[in-house]
């Protein structure tokens, strides 16, 4: 093996007895010195630097702007936040990015506070070359100077000088690289095809090659945890030569995801306690085992200092840890320093922005961010969170961004809907109000047996409240309807070739796909000033793919000239469920449908159930338009208690 001082400064720094103990509470400045050939004496440690509180973003903004006075991080007190949600993450299923995805993510990501950016592998395909090249013009220098390039060490018997994918990191201009390496005995020999020798030579070559360039240079040690496991001298050995050739942060990586957070802990103490101090360790970690984030805190725990991970978890496999739940349980229980910490306010919406950018549906259940994070449906619970929030809560939610929400069904308390009620703003007195709270709850419960369900249509439940005041008056009624479906195709096969556009037949004749018309009647306000009707009725006709769909459209335009908000409401979402599948085609169906305001991007869920599909989605489409006109438009629908209509 190579001779390296590694051992006689270790040596010395445990006969001096200045090692770093578990979950270090310290930053260290780094000599510019650093980054020769080999580790300087212990004269040259880096003394320790006290940062308070407010120092920490200006400590932080050098460690990314000035190499040659980098800061050495050590958690858990402060820690590094590293997103590859570009990189890493768009290797899920179903996960896929545009350049202008990219972009997007990038400025967001950048605004949020995260120091490094993994934009992707510029050697690897045209996308990410393209998203480097973009970069340069098209982003804000604040923007750029958070990127990372990922790449890989060199290949066998080629110079990192020669090698076309570090050629390609160069180009693409990003102030930081990240470089994979093998770090495990077993992966370089079976895998790689290397000798152990040959693999630490082209971790030292390309790491040199990079920072004589002027890059900064992270080095992700791939399967480290189970390499240590089986061989931690040569796992160490990797290690010690990427810092020897000048890498600015070592990251141990968790690449299988099978570690458990007890032997991540004790793994990462014996590196950070090896490095002394003189190092920034990273982690890395995978869900394969549900671990990734239990892990991550781990690492930090025992004095990592920069956490990689995706935006809600994307990533190969089950997914990669989780910034949305690292970041503020760092900030919040375990009271890290973050650049981001100041705007964790915004998590909520930086999880649901990139969500709407990958054209992914957002996981409810998810920590921290998730629309049930903070839902309480039991009415024990809810009744105890009238006494204090905390009281089935870790932290109050709009700390992240988030909302608390009090969810019907019958398995609620008179708690919850009175909670529901007070949403609404009705103010009825005790008593009335604990009469009708009763009876909307025993309505709730009868509706559920019959297969509503009032858990995700708050709107649904809004409605409901509103019905049971005096006064109320919905803003229109529809009357009556009907809807006809035509179709002289019937080969499934063919009609899903044709869905909603002609085609030639091979006998020259032209067939379209499936027609439905709808026809609307409904009441609604008389726009004309000089009429002393209130009310007017109007019959409108729709053509549409499907019976729904020229529903929906009909009612629209029956609507609109009336109440033109409605032109920035829009379907987002439409579920049907068939509840009980052994009464076959008699089956009770329930709709959900989720509406979005454009304007203000805000969204609701209505629901209902019938035995006839159109009848379901005709209810659930006229809740959701009335709870829009009532809760977003500038009109109120009121009545005096005698019935005259006011607005």
């Amino acid at each position: 093996m190579m001779e390296r001082p590694w051992r006689n400064i270790l040596l010395l720094l445990a006969l001096l007895q200045v090692t770093q103990p578990t979950a270090a509470f310290s930053v260290y400045r780094r000599s510019a010195s650093f980054h020769g050939s080999s580790l300087q004496s212990t004269k040259s440690r880096p003394s320790e630097v006290d940062v308070t509180d407010t120092q920490t973003d200006q400590w932080l903004k050098e460690s990314l702007e000035h190499e040659d006075h980098l800061v050495v991080v050590v958690g858990p007190k402060n820690v590094l936040v590293y997103d590859t949600s570009l990189r890493d993450g768009t290797q899920g299923e179903d996960v896929a990015a545009t350049c202008d995805d990219k972009l997007k993510i990038t400025r967001r990501l950048t605004s949020f506070g995260v120091d490094y950016i993994e934009a992707g592998w510029p050697g690897s395909n045209p996308k990410d070359a393209e998203f480097f090249e973009r970069a340069k013009t098209e982003l804000a220098s604040e923007e750029r100077a958070k990127l990372v390039a990922f790449g890989s060490t060199r290949r066998k018997r080629v110079q990192a000088k020669d090698d076309a994918q570090v050629q390609a990191l160069l180009e693409s201009q990003a102030p930081t690289v990240c470089l994979v390496a093998k770090s495990h005995a077993w992966q370089v020999e079976e895998i790689l095809k290397a000798t152990r020798e040959e693999n630490l030579e082209m971790i030292r070559d390309t790491v040199s090659f990079l920072v004589q360039q002027g890059r900064r240079v992270f080095v992700d040690l791939e399967h480290f945890f189970d390499g240590y496991k089986s061989d931690p001298e040569y796992s160490l050995k990797c290690a010690e030569v990427a810092a020897d050739a000048g890498a600015s942060c070592l990251v141990l990586c968790d690449t299988n995801g099978g570690s458990m957070p007890w032997d991540v802990q004790t793994i990462c103490n014996s590196v950070v306690t090896h490095f002394g101090g003189l190092k920034t360790i990273g982690i890395h970690t995978h869900n394969d085992c549900g671990m990734a984030t239990a892990n991550s805190l781990a690492g930090a725990q025992a004095g990592v200092g920069l956490i990689q991970g995706t935006i809600n978890g994307i990533g190969e496999r089950t997914g990669n840890a989780d910034l949305c739940s690292i970041v503020p349980t760092l900030s919040l229980h375990m009271k890290s320093n973050m650049t981001c910490g100041n705007n964790l306010a915004e998590l909520t919406k930086l999880s649901r922005f990139v969500d709407e950018q990958l054209n992914r549906s957002p996981n409810n259940a998810a920590p921290y961010v998730g629309a049930s994070a903070f839902a309480h449906k039991g009415g024990l619970h809810v009744a105890a969170m009238e006494r204090s929030p905390l009281s089935y809560q870790h932290i109050q939610p709009e700390l992240v961004g988030n909302e608390k929400r009090v969810l019907v069904s019958e398995l609620s308390g008179r708690v919850n809907i009175l909670g529901k009620i007070e949403e609404v703003g009705m103010q009825w007195g005790d008593e009335i109000t604990n009469e009708r709270a009763t009876a909307i709850l025993n309505r709730v419960k009868a509706l559920e047996n019959k297969g509503y369900s009032f858990e995700g249509a708050d709107a649904s439940v809004h409605l409901m409240i509103l019905h049971a005041t005096k006064g109320y008056c919905p803003p229109f009624h529809v009357l009556d309807y009907a809807a006809n479906v035509h179709d002289s195709n019937m080969d499934s096969a063919s009609r899903v070739l044709s869905w909603n556009a002609k085609r030639e037949e091979a006998d020259g004749s032209k067939q379209q796909g499936a027609t439905s018309r709808a026809t609307i009647k409904v009441r609604t306000v008389n726009q004309d000033p000089d009429s002393d009707v209130v009310f007017e009725e109007r019959l409108e006709v729709a053509d549409g793919t499907g019976p729904v769909d020229a529903l929906s459209i009909a009612l629209m335009k029956a609507l609109t000239p009336a109440h033109p908000y409605l032109r920035s409401v829009e379907l987002v979402d439409y579920k049907v469920r068939i509840l009980d599948p052994t009464s076959a085609t008699e089956a009770a169906t329930r709709v959900m449908i989720e509406f979005r305001d454009t304007s203000s991007d805000k969204t609701w869920t209505t629901v209902s159930v019938d035995r006839n599909v159109i009848s379901a989605s005709l209810n659930a489409l006229t809740d959701g338009l009335e709870y829009a006109l009532i809760e977003h438009a500038s009109m109120c629908m009121l009545c005096d208690d005698d019935g005259t209509y006011m607005h």
